[in-house]
C-alpha cells in the first residue's frame, strides 16, 4: 500500500517492529486528506501502541492508539497548530486533542466526538 504524505513505519511503536502496519487504513487515508488540506509536514510522534508501550507514555487504558486509528502529530509554533488542527477538522476528524508540543487525533467510534487539552 502506498500512501502519498505517509509511510507504515512512520506509525511504527518503538517496541515492535513494522507495528505501523497494524494501523486503519481508514485513519491514514483521512490523516493524508488533512496533510494535503495542511500543505505542510506532519511529523508522527506517535501512532500505533502495544499495550505495554502505552502504559510507558501514561496512556489510557482505552487508548485509540492500541487499535490503530490514532497519532500523535509534532507541533512546533502556534502558526503550525492552527495550521494543523484547522486541517483535521476540515478533513472531518471529530476527535482531537491539543498539548503544547503536540496534536492528538483520532477515528475511535466507539468514543463521543470531542475537543479535549493535555
Amino acid at each position: 500500500m502506498n500512501f502519498k504524505y505517509f509511510s507504515f513505519a512512520e506509525f511504527n511503536c518503538p517496541s515492535l517492529s513494522d507495528s505501523g502496519k497494524n494501523m486503519d487504513i481508514n485513519f491514514i487515508y483521512k490523516l493524508e486528506h488533512a496533510r494535503e488540506l495542511a500543505g505542510i509536514p506532519f511529523r508522527i510522534t506517535s501512532g500505533y501502541r502495544t499495550k505495554e508501550r502505552n502504559h510507558q507514555v501514561g496512556g489510557v487504558s482505552n487508548s485509540s492508539h492500541l487499535i490503530g486509528v490514532a497519532a500523535d502529530i509534532a507541533i512546533g509554533s502556534g502558526n503550525e497548530r492552527y495550521i494543523v488542527l484547522n486541517a483535521l477538522i476540515k478533513a472531518g476528524f471529530k476527535r482531537i486533542g491539543v498539548a503544547k508540543t503536540f496534536i492528538h487525533c483520532d477515528t475511535d467510534d466507539s468514543k463521543p466526538n470531542s475537543v479535549w487539552t493535555y
